[in-house]
């Protein structure tokens, strides 16, 4: 039985961060040995884990890559069960190296097909960085989202990473692209425009004005108040549909204005908000 020193105790500690009589036991069980020890310990932390898969996970952080070579971009939300651990440089790392494979591996389509896979240069797969991490902080991690595409794209991640945004484009202003991601991130408008809302959901706002406008118009014209009432439906619309919002720096134009002046088309609007679905 090899002996087992404090000064081992405190180095394997200072390796993976988890508690003295943890690390102890496991150079015990491991005879010393630190690499069996670490697996020792991974698949103690797992066991712990399981037990506590239930807990909500309601922090975390969103991170948007793009890979400089092929242009391709890729987001990923992972939460956690607190927002000092999300706060944590090591979860902005595990969450900036998901995003990045994502965007420069082969792509996947499930967490498990992202963890599985290793980053260039590393000898381990994400996986096992997820797992090190979890069993170190003991919180319940989650990959919440994945989302991966080719297209030439404008991004914007808040500061504090929890609202994440990412306009697919024609053209080559990503620059106006990123401006356009943070006036929704601002904005929050439901869709690009008019045309993708719900025609069930314009309907019934177009009854429901039509039934304020014939109460304050006792008398008037039926078309008349149809003319009041679509009046009033153009405020749905901006607040629905990003093309008919007033830019947020500029707002004498509206963002389909923006974009027409700068020559390129919103295709597609991905915005996440933490935890949102």
């Amino acid at each position: 039985m090899a002996e087992i020193t404090a000064a081992a105790v405190k180095a394997f500690r200072e390796r993976t961060g988890l508690p003295m009589m943890e690390c102890k036991k496991a150079l015990v069980e491991a005879n010393g040995d630190e690499e069996l020890a670490v697996e020792l310990l991974r698949k103690s932390g797992k066991k712990t884990m399981e037990n506590r898969g239930g807990r909500e996970t309601e922090a975390g952080r969103i991170a948007i890559h793009t890979d400089p070579k092929t242009g391709v971009t890729a987001m990923v939300e992972l939460l956690c069960e607190s927002a000092p651990v999300a706060s944590t440089d090591e979860f902005a790392r595990l969450i900036a190296n998901l995003a990045a494979q994502l965007a420069c591996g082969p792509g996947a389509s499930t967490a498990e097909e992202l963890l599985s896979q290793k980053i260039a240069g590393q000898p381990n797969a994400l996986q096992v960085e997820y797992d090190d991490l979890v069993n170190k902080i003991r919180e319940v991690f989650k990959i919440s989202r994945l989302y991966r595409t080719t297209s030439k794209c404008g991004t914007y991640i808040h500061h504090n990473g929890e609202i994440g945004v990412l306009l697919e484009i024609e053209g080559d202003n990503t620059d106006l692209a990123r401006d356009i991601c943070m006036h929704v991130a601002s904005m929050r408008p439901k869709v690009i425009r008019q045309q993708d809302l719900d025609p069930a959901v314009v309907a019934k706002e177009m009854e429901i004005s039509k039934e304020q406008v014939k109460a304050e118009n006792v008398g008037k014209p039926d078309n008349i108040l149809e003319k009041i009432a679509l009046g009033r439906m153009k405020a749905f619309f901006e607040e629905s549909c990003l093309l008919d919002q007033a830019f947020v720096k500029e707002n004498s134009k509206t963002v389909a204005q923006v974009a027409d002046e700068g020559k390129i088309k919103i295709l597609k609007m991905i915005h996440w908000i933490l935890g949102g679905n």
